[in-house]
């Protein structure tokens, strides 16, 4: 009889995080620090790398971003960082699956998000003490993105949160019913360039690129970056990537799983 390996996978994510989040904040804040981390320093390295294509092919730089944007989420992955969207899918499926008490599913999920965000933080302001973000222009690439996110309404950041968590969120999946390393980079890969191609609102990917923008001289050129337009972008991307990633994902496929003895995954 198949088991499932969602519900195996499901069950020993919860255990690990609720005993690592007892047993030592600090580590678990270290590990969600360096999620925030990891995806700042590919979002850094994608944006410069999108201006210097641009100068070349106009354009082109919203093709390459995505690819080198992309890379964070497998550094993630591959070595145990704590992401808070991902983290949605777990706690969500746990709660449902009696794994993991809600109450202490959503103290973990917000101390993560908390330090996914200090992380992010952290390598904004290293980066923004270095050559090649000294010439950071309002009218570039990563100046651009984040003005045209600060300047949408809340329904459509609600509905692009909830579009990037699911592409996200097919990725973890895949990760986790993949055997072969190459194989799994290759699925995260992606779906991760998807989402960003389509500039959907992932948050700990605005917590990477408002952060390296809040350290640059370009915040002050750049009309809506204010810390409640930030606050309120965030509060909604919050909420939507719940929704994606935690309800349409992560409590799907806990039902789908749950007292199924032959259909699983």
């Amino acid at each position: 009889m198949p088991q499932s390996q969602f519900l195996e996978k499901i069950e020993i994510s919860c255990h690990k995080k609720e005993a690592l989040f007892d047993r030592s904040k600090v580590k678990y804040a270290i590990r969600s620090m360096y999620a925030g981390a990891f995806l700042t320093l590919s979002t850094g390295a994608g944006a410069i790398a999108a201006d210097l294509v641009n100068q070349f092919v106009p354009g082109s730089g919203r093709l390459l971003f995505p690819f080198i944007f992309a890379w964070g989420l497998v550094y993630i992955l591959f070595l145990n960082a704590e992401l808070t969207t991902s983290n949605m899918m777990y706690l969500t499926a746990g709660t449902f699956l009696k794994k993991i008490r809600w109450t202490k599913a959503l103290g973990i999920l917000l101390y993560c998000t908390i330090f996914n965000l200090i992380g992010a933080g952290l390598i904004g302001f290293l980066f923004n003490q270095t050559s090649a973000f000294a010439t950071l222009s309002a009218d570039g690439f990563l100046g651009g993105v984040v003005q045209n996110k600060l300047a949408r309404g809340d329904q459509l950041i609600f509905f692009e949160a909830i579009l990037a968590n699911i592409f996200v969120n097919i990725a973890i999946l895949s990760f986790l019913f993949i055997k072969d390393s190459t194989a799994k980079t290759l699925v995260v890969l992606s779906a991760i360039y998807m989402f960003v191609f389509l500039t959907n609102e992932h948050l700990a990917a605005n917590f990477a690129s408002f952060s390296i923008v809040a350290f640059n001289k370009i915040a002050a050129e750049l009309a809506d970056f204010n810390s409640l337009n930030i606050l309120r972008h965030f509060a909604i991307t919050f909420i939507g990537n719940c929704v994606g990633g935690g309800l349409l994902i992560g409590l799907v496929y806990a039902y789908l799983n749950r007292d199924e003895q032959d259909y699983v995954d």
